[in-house]
């Protein structure tokens, strides 16, 4: 989309991200960018070498500029471009929780980095098993998409680790939910029948 295309009615917004993820936002070819504009009908301007992003759509399509400005972040906070593209989706969404506000010192901020990561990336890969989500640890940041209500299964979870709960009580915290959940969902189905005589 091209900035004639927009009109003279548009809304822009003007975010910065971190310059070692420009090349991943833009991707090859473009390829990255484009999908977004398009995805999104909106126009995005990169500075390579500032990391600034500049993002503009017509005033009617503001919902999108927030959707693709999000998108964004989420690529600056350390996402595929694959995981960040879920957030096209209206019933995905994203929480960044920042883990400075649990360390006061650098050795404390990778302590907890390394409790949520795990060993090998196990901590974090079973909490996006247990919760449908995807979760990026990046800088001071943890980043995590998914539905709405997944990411604050995910996100809770998070900040019980960044707070010094043992890996054992958290886990078994999110595998109780699971099984509620699943509860629920049985209790549901087996009431679906009825609704619809």
């Amino acid at each position: 989309m091209s900035s004639d295309e927009l009109g003279e009615d548009i809304v822009i917004t003007k975010i910065f991200i971190p310059k070692d993820r420009v090349g991943v936002l833009i991707g090859k070819k473009g390829d990255t960018k484009r999908k977004i504009e398009q995805g999104l009908s909106v126009k995005i301007e990169v500075n390579s070498s500032s990391g600034e992003v500049i993002l503009k759509t017509r005033n009617d399509n503001a919902d999108a500029l927030i959707r693709a400005t999000m998108i964004v972040k989420a690529i600056g906070r350390g996402f595929s471009p694959e995981n960040a593209l879920l957030l096209l989706n209206d019933d995905y969404t994203m929480v960044i929780i920042d883990l400075s506000t649990y360390a006061t010192t650098k050795n404390a901020l990778n302590r907890i980095r390394g409790r949520i990561i795990g060993r090998k990336g196990k901590a974090r890969l079973l909490i996006e098993e247990l919760t449908d989500t995807k979760i990026s640890v990046y800088g001071k940041t943890v980043s995590i998409i998914g539905p709405w209500e997944k990411v604050s299964l995910a996100e809770q979870a998070i900040r019980k680790l960044a707070e010094g709960a043992r890996h054992a009580t958290v886990f078994d915290w999110l595998y109780e939910q699971k099984r509620i959940e699943k509860m629920l969902e049985m209790d549901r189905a087996l009431r679906a029948p009825y609704h619809n005589k």
